[in-house]
C-alpha cells in the first residue's frame, strides 16, 4: 500500500505560470473590489461586470501552461498515493496530468445554474447575460464566492486526516476554511511547507519542515527527495 500525501496548493504554484493571484495588497482583485465580483451580492447588484471579470481569467487560462512544480507533482503518483486539494479555480494540475484533485474553490472552466448548483457545465468560452442552463435560467460561474458554503470541505477534511505526509505550496494559509486544513493532519505527519515568504514557523506544528522557495524552485527538489526514499 503506497503512503498518502495530501498536497495543499494555493496561488503561488499558478502565478509561475503567469496567473495573477487572487488580489494585491491593498485588497483589490484586477483593480476591483473582491466583494464587487467575488460574492452574491456582487452579481446580483451587477451580473455584467462579474461575468466580464470571470470571461478575462477565463480567456487569460487558456494562454498559460503548466510548470514544473505542476509537472513535478504529477510524478509523484508513480510512487505515492496523491489527492491535490487546491484553492485554485485554474485546471493547471489537470493539465499536468495529476488525477486526483479537489477544488475547493471552484473551477473557472465550468459553469452552473443560479437555481441548481448541481446543475453544473464545461465551459471554455465567455459567458455572457442570456446562457442559460436547460430549464431557462441563467448560469454563473462554477466558483464559491465569499458568503458561501465551501461543498467539497467535509471531503478536503476527511482526506487530509488520512495523510502521512502533508506537503503546502504557494498559499498564506491565511484564507479560510482552506487554512485550517492543516489542523486536521494526524499529528505524526510529516509536513512540508514551501513558500518564498512563508507565514508558518517550524515550531508551528510536529516534524513540520519549511522550504522558503518559489515552486519551480522548491517543488521538483522536494519531489525528487520523496521518491528516492521509496526507491
Amino acid at each position: 500500500m503506497k503512503p498518502k500525501i495530501v498536497i495543499l496548493t494555493g496561488a503561488g504554484i499558478s502565478a509561475e505560470s503567469g496567473i495573477n493571484t487572487f488580489r494585491d495588497a491593498d485588497g483589490l482583485w484586477e483593480g476591483h473590489d473582491v466583494m464587487e465580483v467575488a460574492s452574491p451580492q456582487g452579481f446580483a447588484n451587477n451580473p455584467e461586470l462579474v461575468l466580464e471579470f470571470y470571461n478575462q481569467r477565463r480567456r487569460q487560462l487558456l494562454t498559460v501552461f503548466p510548470n514544473k512544480a505542476h509537472k513535478a507533482l504529477a510524478t509523484l503518483e508513480k510512487y505515492y498515493d496523491v489527492t491535490i486539494i487546491t484553492q485554485n479555480v485554474d485546471d493547471l494540475h489537470e493539465r499536468a496530468k495529476s488525477s486526483n484533485i479537489i477544488h475547493i474553490h471552484g473551477e473557472l472552466l465550468k459553469v452552473r445554474s443560479t437555481v441548481n448548483e448541481n446543475h453544473v457545465l464545461d465551459w471554455t468560452k465567455d459567458l455572457n447575460l442570456g446562457d442559460v442552463d436547460t430549464n431557462g435560467h441563467q448560469l454563473r460561474p462554477h466558483i464559491v464566492w465569499f458568503g458561501e458554503q465551501v461543498p467539497l470541505l467535509e471531503k478536503a477534511i476527511e482526506i487530509t486526516q488520512q495523510a502521512d505526509i502533508l506537503i503546502i505550496i504557494g498559499t498564506s494559509m491565511q484564507v479560510y476554511p482552506a487554512a485550517s486544513l492543516v489542523n486536521y493532519a494526524p499529528l505524526q505527519t510529516t509536513i512540508y511547507f514551501i513558500d518564498p515568504k512563508p507565514k508558518m514557523q517550524s515550531t508551528d506544528f510536529n516534524n513540520l519542515t519549511i522550504i522558503p522557495k518559489t515552486a519551480v524552485n522548491g517543488v521538483p527538489t522536494l519531489v525528487n527527495s520523496l521518491i528516492d526514499k521509496v526507491l
